[in-house]
Parts: C-alpha cells; structure tokens; sequence
C-alpha cells in the first residue's frame, strides 16, 4: 500500500492535522493528479466552522475530510477508458462534480445537478455526501483523484500558483459571459479589490470591456486596480458620490451595461441596490459574492427597464479552458498576484494567513511538495 500526506479536518472548530493516509488508484474514467499548489479560498474559514448553521441546506463532507477548493498540477496516472489526458499534463482541477446521469446533466447543465458537488468543499443537496465519497480529495493533498472531465490542460506559461486561482476568476469569467461583457461594453464591480472582484475586473479587460469601473473602500487598493489599465479603469471609494452618478457621468448619462455584485455576506443591501440602479435600460447584474441581505427589489421597474438580475454560481471545464488560452495570449493578466506560499505542514498557517492579506492581489497557496 503506497501512502501519502494529507491535511484532514477532523473536528469543527479544530485545526487540520497532516496525516498518513492511503494513496488514491484512479477509476477507469479518472485520473491522479500530483498535487502542485491549492489555493486557500477566503471563505474555507467559514465553510469548517459556521457553514453548518449558516447554511444547513449545504452538506458537508463527513469528517475527517480534506479539504482544498482549487488545486493544480500534473497527471501521474490514468485511468484505462481516458483516452486524451496523458501522465505528465499540466493541469487546473475544476472541483464542480455532478452525478452525471441527473435531468440536469443529460441536459449539459451540470451545474444545475441537484446533487452538485465542490469537490474538497461543500455540496448542494442530499445526493452530494455520495459525490464526496466517489472523490474524497480536496487539495491539500500530495495526490489526488479527479475525473478525467473535470481538467483543465495548462500552457506552460501559467504557474501552477497562478492557475490555483482559477476557481474565483472562473467565478467571475462565467458571469461576465452570462451577463454578456465584450468589446464595447461597460462594466460596474461591487467589491472590486477583493479576490472575487479583482478577477471581475482583469476578466473584464481581458474579455474587451472598455470601460470597468471597480468600487471598494481601500483606496490604496483602488488605485492599484486603477493601474492595471489607466485608460479603461475608473475606481470609486465607497460613500465618495453616489454610485449611480459616477457611473452616468462616465457613460454619457446612460449607465452600466453589467452590473457584478462580487461583496459577500455582511455587505448591506443598499450596496447592491445602488448597483442595481446605476444600470442602463437593459443592462444585467450578475450575483457572485453571496450577498446575504434580503433584497427589496422593485419588479416594476425592472420589467419597464428591461433589468436581468442573474445568479452565477460557477464555471465550467470550458470556462477555465477558455481563461487558459486568454492567459496564454496575455489578454488575461496573472502577473499581477502575489504568491504567499505555504507548506501542506502549515496549512492552519496559511487559513491564518488568508484573514490578514490586504486585497484580492495576495494569493496565498498550500504548496504540498515545499
């Protein structure tokens, strides 16, 4: 029996604890990844301690578990049905798991499984304890065992700390496409200094918006958003003007084409609404930070207006695909993180860490072979 490390939770409210466990054989359909780097997401915190009262229609993983949202790194087994993935690819786990025999998943809609499961995370209904079991490694780990489906194959110019942030970029990628940002478009971002919102705002202008505007409070932090790209980026402290205002005067008086809500909960809902009213007639808000308030929205006015509001939940295989490619070309900038890095033997460590950056352009990552 071949044995490997790994970071398990054994107990809410405790500490992960490194230890040795069973290396994972992979299905005929799966393959081995040889863990790289996985990012430490900002909300792990609240997942292993106040998820269960918070959000009790979100099933946990059954402890001990190993946790870890997004990793990546390189194949070193296959299993006998994978045809294309091959030993030594570079590779972005995409968590997001489905049944794959669900209404939703025939229909290609897997994010829509009732039983969709983040893989080293949380779930989304009764089904998903199964799906935890099926693939029981998040990415603290040194291996770990994923659907051959479920990778993103990675161009060698990507490092393996940058593409561990793919998950929130993801996030915010499938959004904007949702909400229909390309060239000519004008994009307004709630939060847009925070991990979500940062890669709201490098997605937008890799994606051809021409004018982004990014609103948050540190204005230090504003203004190193601001120099991502002097020309299309405006940026507004929070409580300056009001937000509708500075939008219109920017846009001829017409408002934003998108609106992404990329603050979480706690935010209040006056934050959002004033998004929601610096829209154009037509314009689409998209919800990705989980923003938690009850919102009183006026239908009325959103039927006259023609306002979309969306909830994005994730991204696909294809989504992250596609943001491999625009990092390749460099129309998507990764350059601009900063990697903290951890070893998997300091993982609570790094979860400490996560709580003390500054920003969304700190990545901090658990590097299991450091």
């Amino acid at each position: 029996m071949s044995l490997m490390q790994a970071a398990r939770l054994h107990e809410v409210g405790k500490p992960f604890q490194v230890d040795q466990i069973e290396k994972p054989t992979p299905g005929p359909h799966d393959v081995i990844v040889e863990v790289k780097a996985c990012n430490v997401v900002p909300n792990l915190r609240n997942v292993i301690t106040t998820y269960p009262e918070w959000f009790p229609f979100l099933p946990l993983p059954k402890l001990p578990a190993i946790y870890g949202l997004d990793a990546a790194g390189i194949v070193s087994e296959v299993g006998s049905h994978v045809r294309n993935v091959k030993p030594g690819d570079r590779v972005y786990v995409n968590p997001g798991r489905d049944t794959g025999d669900s209404y939703a998943s025939r229909r290609g809609e897997r994010i829509n499984d009732p039983a969709y499961t983040f893989q080293g995370y949380f779930g989304f209904g009764a089904g998903s304890q199964q799906v935890f079991e099926d693939y029981p490694h998040g990415g603290f780990c040194e291996f770990m065992k994923a659907p051959a489906d479920g990778l993103v194959i990675l161009p060698e110019s990507i490092s393996f700390e940058q593409a561990c942030r793919f998950g929130y970029l993801g996030t915010s990628y499938s959004a904007l496409k949702k909400a229909g940002a390309a060239a000519g478009t004008s994009v307004l971002i709630h939060g847009g200094t925070g991990t979500l919102g940062l890669g709201a705002v490098l997605n937008a202008l890799g994606m051809g918006a021409t004018k982004v505007f990014a609103v948050a409070r540190d204005r230090e932090l504003l203004e190193q958003v601001r120099q991502l790209d002097p020309r299309r980026v405006h940026v507004l402290s929070y409580g300056d003007e009001p937000v509708g205002d500075w939008v219109r005067k920017h846009t001829d008086g017409l408002g934003a084409d998108i609106f992404i809500d990329a603050i979480g909960p706690g935010a209040p809902k006056e934050t959002t609404l004033a998004g929601i009213e610096s829209l154009r007639r037509g314009g689409r808000m998209a919800s990705i930070g989980g923003m938690s308030e009850e919102l009183p929205v006026e239908m009325f006015r959103l039927m006259c207006f023609q306002i979309s509001i969306i909830g994005s939940l994730w991204f696909t295989v294809g989504d992250g695909q596609d943001m491999a490619e625009m990092a390749a070309a460099g129309t998507l900038d990764l350059s601009v993180f900063e990697q903290e890095t951890f070893p998997l033997s300091e993982v609570n460590e790094a979860l400490d860490a996560v709580e003390k950056r500054r920003g969304g352009f700190t990545n901090v990552v658990v590097v299991p072979g450091k």
